[in-house]
């Protein structure tokens, strides 16, 4: 064949997901203002725009790593999985020990006198290196029982670790083992046999809860959210008032909302209105319609990253696109769920909308590995 009828090969770059992302993380900055700009001031003293200006610093920082990341081959990234999964222990073990505790939580590593860094965020993204790594690793392995007893050994003790100190984190990483596990095995009745015990689970904890709910059994903050879940009325003073201002805030939204600043919950009734609870800002000042218009850009996210996983020219990269793609679509669904009162209260942030720099840092990381992905997908001209 003559050089002029050879086929110039083209490598691909996801400029689709690029804009989908700066257009949510922009869009996430404009609603922090408009909910935390009274907080700022009256609860803080501070400049109205204090809470954005801190998002949007740690949101350019994060865009520059994902375009930096995004030039970097996967391959070499995934040749450290070991590595990666070694430091999430290590930052995970100093929370214990050197942690920073606010509203009596204990999740977060001090950087200097400003800043702090969330390890659990870390441990996320270390988690769906080292799968993609291990489960390609393990090839036919997967259809074993024993692959995933592996698994449970190498990632089990990290997601404990993080569950005791941060639920919903330790959550999010037990749907994204089981997304990645699901898709590269045949052992399809385990994963439906998982699903069926969790609705079961949710079906059963809030009787027992309920029926001892005067019992000092259940002192503990969690169990007591369970309480809160299942009667936010008559809970109101113990965590219950979240619950239903969000709600309220939600059904007064009506159609096209309210306007942009016009919330009324975000005036104190709804405590840190700028982090998990961000969606039913977004409902009260904009309505069905922005909220639609959210998740539909939510999934048009989940999209670009099926064609990419889909398109990969090895398991690895599409095994990361698609723990990537787990990782935003469970923890999307959890903060619906949870401010709708689906689901109990576990602090879940909105991915890319809640203040939140560390989280906003890491899925940027995530995106800039995922767009290195579709960097190794050849087009033929």
């Amino acid at each position: 064949m003559s050089d002029a009828k050879k086929k110039k090969v083209k490598y691909f770059y996801d400029y689709s997901l690029v804009f989908a992302v700066i257009f949510l993380t922009m869009f996430g900055i404009v609603m922090i203002y408009s909910a935390s700009s009274y907080a700022a001031q009256v609860r803080l003293q501070k400049a109205p725009y204090y809470y954005m200006l801190r998002q949007g610093i740690i949101a350019v920082l994060g865009l520059i790593l994902m375009i930096i990341v995004s030039f970097i081959d996967y391959h070499k990234i995934i040749k450290s999985a070991g590595i990666i999964l070694t430091i999430a222990y290590i930052l995970n073990i100093l929370v214990f020990f050197i942690g920073k505790e606010f509203n009596g939580q204990k999740r977060w590593i001090g950087i200097g006198k400003q800043f702090t860094i969330q390890p659990s965020e870390f441990a996320k993204l270390a988690l769906i290196i080292f799968l993609a790594y291990f489960i390609t690793d393990m090839g036919k392995e997967m259809n074993n029982f024993i692959g995933f007893i592996k698994i449970g050994l190498f990632t089990g003790p990290l997601i404990l670790m993080i569950a005791v100190t941060n639920l919903s984190a330790g959550v999010i990483m037990c749907g994204i083992v089981y997304g990645m596990t699901f898709i590269t095995t045949s052992l399809y009745m385990l994963h439906v046999a998982v699903f069926i015990a969790f609705g079961l689970m949710l079906k059963i904890i809030p009787i027992i809860v309920t029926k001892f709910a005067s019992s000092s059994l259940l002192n503990n903050y969690r169990l007591k959210r369970i309480l809160v879940w299942v009667n936010p009325q008559k809970y109101s003073l113990e965590g219950g008032f979240q619950v239903l201002q969000g709600i309220y805030a939600i059904g007064s939204g009506g159609i096209m909302g309210k306007g942009l600043g016009e919330s009324m919950q975000k005036l104190g009734y709804i405590p840190e209105a700028q982090n998990d609870m961000i969606f039913t800002i977004i409902c009260e000042e904009l309505g069905l319609f922005g909220a639609v218009c959210t998740v539909m850009l939510f999934i048009f996210l989940m999209y670009r990253f099926m064609v990419i996983a889909t398109s990969a020219p090895d398991l690895y990269g599409s095994l990361i696109v698609a723990g990537v793609m787990t990782h935003i679509a469970v923890q999307l669904l959890l903060n619906i769920a949870v401010v709708t009162g689906v689901l109990p209260n576990t602090g879940i942030t909105l991915p890319f909308i809640s203040y939140g720099g560390t989280s906003v840092l890491f899925l940027m990381l995530e995106m800039g590995i995922v767009l290195s992905v579709s960097r190794s997908i050849k087009l033929d001209y």
